[in-house]
């Protein structure tokens, strides 16, 4: 037998498609090439593979190679094919077995010696492995990763001779079962609501955003609280059901970041300096990886201090924002990730940050140096966010002598509540209804109409602002258990947008 057949999956943005790898071996003076565009990572697996096999023990052909990973058209990157490359040739060989290949996938990168390294982006792999009915051999090191995956058959090896020796019947690798949580480790809860002081109107915009998945904008002076309240947002949000957890997972995979066994289902949050680049925020390089707005799909992303960002930085939130993903285009390749997060920003109304405060303490922000501050951020990036609210500085009394606010776990139950309310009547968030759905369950009344006509003449709103404050509405509407909009959740809608009168 000169030719051997086996499966491997490449990475493409945070899909796995199957690679065939076949492996030929002809007569002729002694070669070894690797075809269907291959990077130079994936070309360098000639000098891994040759010394793995002769340090295991195994022969290596002294024969014309050629090894075809096809579909050709599809870019091939990393050490990934590595342990499928080996196994082709030994079976090429007639040294291994080629019918246990038909239905069983290789993943692994090889060290001289043969140990089985472990590579990125495993839990998609593992993912159409299982859809696809097959088997996955991959390296121990990603097998807690991989069993994330229910029903996935993991095969989990250290060493090109396990795999070998498995494939030969002599013996065979034992399925992977996952490890029950060690004894005082597990979830780790988030911070709690009821740790902040005040903020009553605050803590209210909070709630409403949880519970359709609302965009937040907080502006006050520094130390008012607004970095607590959005660290205490994941704590009030619902779980993530099965799909949405390995999908985010899976992502996190792709970038290098093993998700935890015991808090994967945990909502992300994401809180990136204001230094960093468009490249870090949305993602790139010349092979596309995701950035911090992916890292936060079905979670949180906050930006502090948001006038801060560069511009260029902050306008690219405008698709993610609408669309729920992001393409990332190379010359060479293109790549599509999720991005449905949760902006909460936050910002100074001021570069000192104490305009207006009662004390005077600012005296060297002139109103026009205020505007071109808040200016930073465009009136299309601010349009796309649903709630935008003042947090002011506490006195002294209150923030001394104020009791306890709700607990999380409190708070955590009616947004459950509003949000399965908002399933049953629609399948979806109200952050997410668009068009005729907006419309149809969103209808106003006379009075509300009036009332919302009003603040559109006095606001200028846009298009988009008027939306939003619809779905504000019917959120509200949500968590009082109405079924109708009425005058005061408009009201409060209304209210929940009033830096558009900045």
């Amino acid at each position: 037998m000169s030719l051997a057949i086996t499966l491997c999956r490449a990475g493409v943005g945070i899909e796995a498609p199957l690679v065939t790898v076949e492996a030929h071996l002809a007569n002729g003076l002694p070669a070894f090439n690797i075809v269907g565009l291959p990077e130079k990572a994936v070309q360098e697996a000639r000098e891994r593979v040759r010394s793995a096999l002769q340090n295991a023990g195994f022969e290596f052909p002294a024969r014309r190679i050629t090894v075809n990973l096809a579909p050709a058209d599809l870019p091939k990157q990393g050490a990934r094919f590595d342990l499928a490359i080996a196994i082709g040739i030994l079976a090429a060989s007639a040294q291994l077995p080629v019918a246990p290949l038909a239905e069983i996938e290789l993943i692994g990168e090889l060290t001289l010696g043969g140990q089985i390294r472990p590579v990125r982006g495993i839990l998609p792999a593992a993912v159409a492995a299982t859809r696809a009915g097959h088997r996955l051999v991959l390296p121990r090191d990603n097998a807690a990763e991989a069993a994330l995956v229910r029903d996935a058959e993991l095969l989990p090896a250290e060493h090109l001779l396990q795999v070998c020796a498995h494939l030969a019947g002599r013996e065979p690798i034992p399925r992977h079962v996952p490890a029950p949580p060690a004894k005082g480790e597990g979830t780790t809860p988030p911070p709690d609501l009821a740790e902040v002081r005040g903020q009553a109107q605050a803590r209210r915009a909070l709630e409403v955003a949880a519970a359709a998945g609302h965009n937040l904008l907080m502006m006050g002076p520094p130390g008012t609280g607004k970095s607590m309240l959005a660290a205490r947002l994941p704590g009030i949000l619902p779980p993530m059901n099965e799909q949405e957890a390995l999908e985010t997972a899976a992502i996190h995979s792709v970038a290098g970041l093993q998700p935890h066994p015991d808090r994967w289902h945990q909502r992300p949050f994401r809180s990136p300096h204001h230094t960093c680049s468009g490249v870090a925020l949305v993602g790139g390089s010349s092979i596309p990886r995701p950035g911090e707005i992916s890292l936060a799909h079905n979670g949180v992303l906050f930006l502090d201090e948001l006038p801060e960002f560069d511009n260029r930085v902050l306008e690219v939130l405008r698709e993610p924002l609408e669309t729920g993903r992001i393409v990332i285009s190379r010359a060479a390749r293109s790549a599509e990730f999720p991005a449905r997060f949760q902006l909460v920003a936050a910002m100074n109304p001021c570069p000192c940050g104490h305009v207006n405060e009662p004390d005077q303490r600012c005296d060297r922000c002139t109103p026009q140096l205020v505007a071109r501050y808040q200016g930073r951020i465009s009136s299309p990036l601010r349009d796309r966010i649903d709630i935008q609210i003042e947090v002011p500085a506490l006195p002294t009394r209150d923030l001394l002598g104020a009791p306890p606010g709700e607990p999380s776990a409190t708070v955590r139950a009616r947004v459950i509540a509003a949000r399965e309310r908002q399933q049953r009547r629609q399948g979806c968030t109200n952050a997410e209804l668009q068009h005729a759905a907006l419309e149809r369950h969103c209808a106003l009344t006379t009075e509300v109409r009036r009332l919302l006509e009003t603040a559109i003449e006095r606001l200028g709103l846009s298009a988009r602002g008027y939306h939003r404050i619809l779905r504000l509405a019917r959120t509200i509407a949500d968590l009082d258990e109405s079924n109708t909009i009425g005058p005061r959740h408009m009201s409060e809608a209304i209210g929940l947008r009033r830096m558009d009168r900045v």
